[in-house]
């Protein structure tokens, strides 16, 4: 990968061009992916356990969470690759540290506020608070507001580095670091803070490493300047690699998550402990098993967004727009299915208790089929929307509107 100022004469060349509907289609797919997670919290009959405790599961609910895995890797790894392209269309590397800095501290503020009452939680009640994705691609950005001023390759290396060791400090307990403990919750380990008495804070999303995530798209992004069978050609064999990669040290089962894989009760739950991967934090396997095949995708929707898929193109064009509603429009959805079957919803609008998330009427919930008809029909009520706004960012200017 070349440093930016050697893609300079690339980048005037291509400062005319159209944003990439192969990345737009990619984070579209993803929204869209993210949203069945979201809805299944929300509305299924099955949230007394992990959908992927493979001794209580099944497979059609597995899958439906293993599929939604894709979502944060993928829209982590093309903020970075967003953020590259941004300098490729004509911002100055200053110009771009600051647009990352302030847009990674407004990500971070959204997510304690707009977030956090709004979408999640349905109150002000701040004895409990969460710092999950889109905190966590905040400071991502704060990061590499920082480290855009390095050479390309370096920033990739750096990232890649720490994709692939930051599992050897699994065993590492914040513990080690005495009252400083918190911090490595935060970077690395994840967990409970306590930072006044009666005050909880979950670092759900451990910034490392995805900060390395985010600084691996942003490296990413240079491929996408070469010329377009070379640009495919890149794309299938890096992803091609990736997924080669995961196979092998998930097969060899010593290094790269946590969670080693075990022979199951049949093939196909074997199989499933395969993919069963660590997410909290993502493991090197995590996102080698979501990376992979989604660049893969990513070549080869570069040949053309088929025409099924063309509404996703709004989602991916305006992510966070989508994001900001979605949470509340799924969570307010919730409240009204309760309110009309049980005649009450007041676990919607509590703080989880320390041992838990508030408790659930004993017959809530409804089936794996109809919460994807919910789901189905959530994405088709925010697409007029979304297509509204996305419109208005192609016709407008203004520099508040790359905020959303």
């Amino acid at each position: 990968m070349e440093p930016l100022k050697a893609t300079r004469g690339q980048a005037v060349q291509s400062f005319s061009r159209p944003r990439l509907d192969s990345v737009d289609a990619l984070r579209g797919l993803v929204m869209v992916l993210m949203a069945l997670d979201h809805t299944r919290d929300f509305f299924s009959n099955e949230l007394s356990f992990d959908p992927t405790d493979l001794a209580r599961t099944h497979p059609a609910l597995f899958l439906t969470r293993w599929i939604t895995h894709y979502c944060a890797p993928v829209f982590m790894f093309l903020a970075g690759t967003g953020a590259f392209l941004s300098a490729a269309r004509g911002k100055t590397q200053k110009e771009l540290s600051r647009f990352l800095l302030t847009r990674g501290l407004w990500l971070v503020l959204l997510e304690l506020t707009w977030i956090r009452c709004f979408g999640w939680q349905f109150n002000f009640d701040y004895h409990f608070a969460m710092g999950i994705v889109i905190w966590a691609i905040g400071w991502s950005m704060v990061a590499l507001a920082g480290l855009v001023f390095l050479p390309v390759r370096w920033i990739a290396t750096l990232g890649l580095v720490m994709i692939a060791t930051h599992n050897l400090f699994d065993t590492v307990a914040p513990e080690t670091f005495g009252k400083l403990g918190w911090l490595w919750k935060i970077f690395h380990s994840g967990g409970l803070l306590v930072p006044w008495e009666g005050y909880r804070f979950v670092a759900g999303y451990p910034l490392i490493p995805w900060i390395g995530v985010m600084a691996v798209g942003y490296g990413f992004g240079s491929l996408l300047l070469r010329e377009l069978s070379e640009r495919r050609t890149w794309l299938f064999r890096l992803g091609a690699l990736l997924i080669a990669l995961f196979v092998l040290l998930r097969a060899i089962n010593v290094y790269g998550d946590p969670d080693r894989w075990s022979p199951q009760k049949n093939v196909l739950f074997t199989f499933f402990s395969f993919l069963n991967c660590h997410k909290y934090p993502p493991s090197l396997l995590y996102l080698l098993m979501t990376l992979g095949p989604s660049i893969v995708v990513l070549a080869l929707l570069d040949r053309g967004t088929p025409r099924w898929l063309k509404p996703v193109l709004v989602f991916g064009r305006v992510p966070l727009f989508y994001y900001l509603l979605h949470i509340p429009l799924i969570h307010g959805l919730a409240v009204l299915f309760a309110c009309f079957r049980h005649g009450h919803a007041e676990w919607f609008f509590a703080n989880p208790s320390m041992n838990g998330p508030p408790s659930l009427p004993a017959d809530y919930g409804y089936s794996l089929p109809v919460v994807y008809l919910i789901w189905i029909g959530i994405v088709l009520a925010l697409y007029p929307l979304c297509r509204w706004f996305a419109e208005v960012k192609q016709r407008r200017r203004e520099a508040w509107l790359s905020y959303l």
